[in-house]
């Protein structure tokens, strides 16, 4: 639990800090965009998903955000990999012509391996991308931003001030259910109960003892927080006013042209790719023997 550090705010005084929340968001929307963008060459998968790890490296030490803790939760997602694994090897695909050996009746081929490896790194790339933002945004800063984007939803009357409240206190909330779910565990294992040995059967008891407790938390935890708001005189439909006003600086139109550069790049990639497989695609027709070659 300690290796999950997505929604908690660091307070340093560095660049991507500084940037308006407004101008982070849309650039994580870019980026998300751009990484899930497809490609059919091999080649051009491996250098641009090479450029954007280094791009997020390089982003993560300019933020000051720990590129290990980044790692290490993704440590707990490998019973995913796993799966994914499994999967692109037993589900057969047309489309895979690298064969690497034979299990038993099945045949593995390369092209498994780098589709879930392809999946894995598409994944690292988007939660450092969220862990960046996350760590470097406040929470009342993120709310301001998500509501500021909804604002044009205001015409039809829909509640952009509670949507976005809602959000923040969700990110808000993340760290401190996973430290009261690391308190509960401590208070159960200190009771004899084991979360990491024994059968399934054990392990969903122990499991079944760990959720109850930290629903009641949770639960208790949201009507505190309800009267707290309530008594302080929150009043969601009221017209709001701000002691912090959100500004554009040089910043934003810096980390703008950056992220919208590497955006059109990708998308080069991707115009070069579909070029490039078209050509592929011309060749192995004039070389098929259905035409005579």
């Amino acid at each position: 639990m300690n290796n999950l550090t997505f929604g908690r705010y660091s307070p340093y005084n560095t660049f991507t800090h500084k940037l308006d929340p407004r101008n982070k968001i849309l650039l994580l929307i870019l980026l998300v965009v751009a990484i899930f963008l497809k490609f059919s060459i091999y080649s051009t998968t491996l250098i641009v998903c090479g450029l954007l790890l280094i791009f997020l490296i390089i982003l993560m030490l300019i933020s000051k955000v720990s590129i290990i803790s980044l790692l290490k939760g993704l440590l707990g997602m490998w019973f995913l990999v796993l799966f994914l694994l499994i999967i692109y090897i037993l589900i057969p695909n047309n489309t895979y012509t690298h064969e690497a050996f034979k299990l038993w009746k099945i045949t593995v081929y390369y092209d498994a391996f780098y589709q879930c490896g392809y999946i894995v790194l598409r994944l690292l790339l988007m939660l450092g991308l969220t862990m960046i933002l996350t760590s470097t945004t406040k929470p009342m800063d993120l709310t301001y931003g998500l509501e500021w984007y909804m604002t044009p939803l205001k015409i039809i009357k829909f509640p952009a001030h509670i949507i976005a409240m809602i959000i923040s206190i969700a990110l808000r909330f993340i760290p401190t259910l996973l430290d009261e779910t690391n308190r509960i565990m401590k208070a159960q294992a200190s009771r004899g109960v084991d979360f990491t040995h024994g059968g399934i059967h054990k392990r969903f008891k122990a499991v079944i003892s760990l959720i109850i407790p930290l629903l009641v938390s949770a639960f208790q935890r949201s009507d505190e927080l309800a009267d707290a708001m309530e008594i302080r005189g929150y009043d969601p439909n009221a017209k709001r006013s701000r002691y912090h006003k959100l500004s554009f600086s040089w910043r934003d139109i810096i980390a703008f042209l950056i992220a919208g550069g590497i955006f059109a790049a990708v998308l080069t990639f991707v115009i070069i790719d579909r070029n490039m497989e078209n050509k592929i695609d011309i060749i192995k027709l004039l070389f098929n023997k259905e035409i005579g070659w």
